[in-house]
């Protein structure tokens, strides 16, 4: 039976982390302590934020990680060496996780976690991460986006039949934490806690010999929880007065209709006439559900269209990110053996940032976000921040009020259980974060670009390096 995933094999990743894992080891380097960074270098969907999301996931699979006797075996059929393979059966992850709790708000540049450990075992997580940050932020991120343009009215992911496979159980606890209130997912809904939703299909409709016959047997088996799909054959001519005729007879029964859901069609409009003629019946409190193709900015023209919809399905656009995809998350070297390591590249907004380090984030006199600060961990608060690629352009930050938001998440291996883990729960605290972010970053057209700097004492560490290595070469 297949469940959300509470262990993984470590042959989930790239084949280079283990050719570099047997490198590392048999050259006495794996234990070797070095520190990673995990960060993205653009928004998606030309917005101006991102929300953390897969963090606890991450952390229960990277706690429970291990080479099982099959592992080994296919490993050693590739041809790796016999001393390498008996370290990886006793293997287990004994590192630290610090970084943003999921459901925070992040931003291009800053780092969101950073892990430290043995070389080898930082350097083996860094697919999995990879793998599970970048996709839930991408899908928590598209729903927050769909919740801003619904504004109150509900959102239900129906998005599990187009998801790329069982990421679909990963899309929609992540749908969940970036705005919608339930999901068509029956497994996601269960190993969550959260609330299952779903109505019929067509084929239900089809499959009696006429429309009105299958609304009664339909609503005969779920009196007091139906919603019936209305589009089948012709929404006003059949399907709303179909409809209307088994809200009468529910209501002789005692009971109420819930719903009417529309699936085609021009849906402002039509759900302007189901209104209409829904009231002029008496059945005010039946709500309309509307799907097909929805996005944040269809959802967005309905409302401005005045369209009378309670609830919104959405699928295909959520839970694939469309239209990007993909998060452009990375995973990059910042200390080895104790000592700053970078990146340089001729496009200099990715040569990395060298070191530990931490994040603030400074606030205005309004407790809105003002700003984050990349600094150094074993600096003092920085008074002053630089743009990380644009040294002319610097920022004071003297007497701002600021927050620490790099916290534990694990410390050896284990799981500090700092993190709220219920996606429910963090829902309401990204909407709580939200509502600290300015506005003009929320627009979906030209947002204003959140301010992300470096400290002077990370300026100055990196400008050295890149000097010395550029004089080396």
């Amino acid at each position: 039976m297949i469940h959300t995933f509470r262990t993984i094999s470590p042959l989930y990743t790239d084949m280079y982390q283990l050719t570099m894992g047997q490198a590392y080891f048999l050259d006495n380097r794996h234990k070797q302590p070095a520190s990673f960074d995990y960060f993205f270098r653009k928004n998606p969907f030309k917005g101006g934020y991102v929300i953390f999301a897969g963090l606890n996931e991450l952390l229960e699979l990277i706690q429970a990680l291990r080479f099982e006797e099959d592992d080994i075996d296919y490993l050693h059929k590739q041809g790796f060496h016999a001393d390498y393979l008996e370290y990886l059966k006793t293997f287990s992850f004994g590192g630290d996780i610090t970084g943003m709790r999921e459901g925070e708000i992040v931003f291009p540049v800053a780092p969101i976690i950073r892990v430290d450990g043995g070389l080898h075992e930082v350097q083996l997580v860094e697919t999995l991460l990879l793998n599970i940050l970048n996709f839930q932020s991408l899908i928590a991120t598209k729903a927050s986006r769909i919740r801003y343009s619904a504004g109150t009215r509900k959102l239900t992911d129906f998005g599990l039949r187009r998801a790329q496979g069982y990421g679909g159980l990963q899309a929609s606890r992540a749908a969940i934490i970036g705005g919608f209130n339930s999901t068509s997912n029956v497994m996601a809904a269960r190993e969550h806690d959260i609330v299952p939703s779903g109505t019929m299909a067509h084929s239900f409709i089809e499959s009696y010999d006429n429309e009105l016959e299958a609304f009664r047997a339909y609503a005969g088996i779920f009196p007091d929880n139906c919603v019936l799909l209305v589009d089948t054959y012709n929404t006003l001519r059949s399907g709303l007065p179909n409809a209307i005729k088994v809200a009468k007879e529910l209501s002789e029964k005692g009971h109420k209709l819930k719903g009417i859901r529309l699936d085609s069609g021009d849906l402002a409009y039509l759900s302007k006439k189901a209104r209409e003629m829904l009231d002029d019946e008496g059945f005010a409190d039946v709500q309309i559900v509307v799907s097909n193709q929805l996005d944040e900015h269809v959802i967005k023209s309905l409302i401005e269209q005045k369209a009378p919809i309670d609830i919104f399905g959405v699928g295909t656009s959520m839970v694939i990110g469309r239209p990007d995809g993909a998060i452009d998350g990375v995973f990059k070297l910042a200390s080895a053996s104790r000592i700053p390591r970078l990146k340089i590249s001729e496009n200099v907004q990715k040569t990395t940032l060298p070191g530990r380090k931490k994040v603030y984030r400074f606030l205005d006199k309004k407790n809105s976000f003002y700003a984050d600060c990349v600094a150094l961990e074993d600096e003092n608060t920085p008074v002053r921040m630089t743009h990380p690629f644009h040294k002319e352009k610097c920022l004071s930050l003297e007497g701002r009020i600021h927050e620490d938001v790099f916290i534990e998440h694990m410390t050896g291996g284990k799981s500090t259980e700092n993190g709220e883990k219920n996606p429910v729960i963090l829902r309401e605290k990204v909407a709580e974060r939200l509502k600290q972010l300015p506005e003009e970053h929320k627009r979906f057209d030209f947002p204003h670009i959140y301010k992300v700097g470096i400290s002077d004492k990370l300026l100055e560490t990196r400008d050295a390096m890149v000097q010395k290595l550029q004089d080396y070469i």
